[in-house]
């Protein structure tokens, strides 16, 4: 993912985005330590199998960026854990694969999404959170909405892991040589989506809060605030101002005309480092972002 340009530099962006979130800290409920989420209190999502799905990614396949053989093989492992599992190849990309699940309903679907592969730099880049949350957070969800009785009239969910999303070391612009598998699974299907969830930097140990960026459907994000308050969780989604578009896995669906939010906590202090591993993240912070997310979700698909 990318900040667009116009949008400020990263380090004017984490600046901000550490003066929004100070209020949001100081009123955090009593019965969360300084600096880490909130405990929740839904019961949905399976947060120890998230971070054990996270903690295999990292240690069993390591480094993965796109098409690599780590990669490909993570693909598998994914497609078997998945409701109805299935690769998808990416035209154009003959190495590249979106992982996709689905849970039957009426269309148009609600999509559940976020990328599976890791930076091509630094080499031996393992992505703990970016990368391998996102990733076990969707595959957890569409587990528990596969078992989870189905409402008469609710929407199919799709839940999508997509390939390609970093560019490949040297190749510019981001929005040319990244978000590959987004871009084309947004060509494909687009017109058979209503709404579209990005989940990407979601396990932060400490300091973990989301703003809305501005690429962002406002009305949706609401809605996500609204879930995860009635979740016990809304301390990391604070009323503050959005904080700059982030060109991302949802681009190119909302260019396409459909809503969608990316909910990544952007000032990530060891983004796009090798200290993006195991120390940097947390199963507290992952189960927090899933029992909010899946309760939107489970609102979204149902009939007013």
């Amino acid at each position: 993912m990318l900040l667009l340009s116009g949008c400020g530099s990263d380090d004017d962006r984490a600046g901000r985005a550490a003066q929004a979130r100070a209020p949001a800290t100081a009123t955090a409920p009593a019965a969360s330590a300084p600096g880490l989420a909130p405990p929740p209190r839904a019961n949905r999502f399976d947060g120890a199998a998230a971070f054990g799905l996270l903690r295999e990614q990292v240690r069993r396949y390591g480094w993965r960026p796109a098409g690599s053989p780590a990669l490909r093989r993570l693909a598998v492992r994914l497609r078997a854990l998945m409701p109805r599992g299935r690769l998808e190849a990416i035209r154009g990309h003959p190495r590249l694969r979106n992982v996709v699940g689905t849970v039957p309903g009426r269309r148009p679907a609600i999509v559940v999404a976020a990328h599976y592969d890791v930076e091509a730099l630094p080499e031996g880049f393992v992505g703990a959170n970016d990368g391998a949350a996102g990733t076990a957070a969707v595959v957890t969800l569409a587990r528990a909405f596969a078992r989870a009785r189905r409402p008469r009239g609710a929407r199919e969910l799709r839940f999508v892991l997509f390939d390609g999303e970093e560019e490949p070391a040297g190749c510019t612009p981001f929005e040319a040589c990244g978000i590959r598998g987004s871009r084309d699974y947004a060509r494909r299907h687009a017109g058979e989506v209503s709404a579209l969830v990005l989940l990407d930097y979601i396990a932060e140990r400490q300091g973990l809060r989301f703003a809305r960026e501005l690429g962002s459907d406002a009305a949706l994000w609401a809605r996500l605030r609204t879930a995860a308050g009635d979740a016990g969780v809304g301390a990391l989604f604070p009323d503050a101002p959005a904080t700059g578009e982030i060109l991302d896995d949802h681009t190119p669906f909302t260019r396409r005309g459909v809503r969608a939010i990316d909910i990544i906590d952007f000032d990530y202090p060891q983004r796009d480092s090798l200290q993006d591993d195991l120390d940097a993240v947390s199963q507290r912070s992952l189960d927090a972002v899933g029992e909010a997310v899946h309760l939107l979700v489970a609102r979204l698909r149902t009939p007013a």
